[in-house]
């Protein structure tokens, strides 16, 4: 199988807030709103400045998909990217789509001068863990806090 990996535009919108949901579903037994997820994808694609979004194609078929958001280090003096929105269709997980696309990103991220990449997983999702530690990934002992405010759209 050839993946491809391109640059998502505003016609792949429906299909990253569909795996989006179907992501959210399988990794927190979470449903995402239609209303929201869908114009929030189609906000990113429009602003770079808020991330992107790269998707891998098999043939014509979109089997995956990836987005970077940017944190400042004031410590670092730099930017660090921040995976999210990782998805990849169950029949096409461990044939080297999330490979390809984490290469990818990485690759972008090493030319833009980012200091490193980033994500948060699931603290029982073993086997990403194991996947992200393949690819030279280390947990830094930090552990992810939130505070959500329920009176907005978020």
């Amino acid at each position: 199988m050839t993946i491809e990996i391109r640059n998502a535009v505003l016609a792949d919108s429906g299909t990253i807030a569909n795996y989006n949901s179907l992501m959210a579903e399988e990794t927190e037994g979470r449903p995402l709103d239609p209303d929201v997820i869908g114009p929030g994808v189609a906000d990113i694609l429009s602003d770079p400045s808020k991330g992107r979004y790269w998707v891998a194609e098999a043939g014509s078929e979109l089997v995956g998909q990836i987005m970077v958001t940017y944190e400042w280090s004031d410590w670092r003096n730099g930017m660090i990217w921040w995976i999210q929105s990782v998805y990849v269709r169950p029949e096409h997980r461990r044939s080297g789509v999330f490979k390809a696309l984490y290469q990818h990103v990485e690759r972008r991220a090493r030319e833009s001068g980012a200091c490193g990449l980033r994500l948060y997983v699931e603290q029982n999702n073993v086997r990403a863990q194991n996947t992200y530690e393949a690819l030279g990934m280390i947990d830094p002992n930090y552990r992810v806090m939130e505070a959500m405010f329920g009176d907005t759209k978020c």
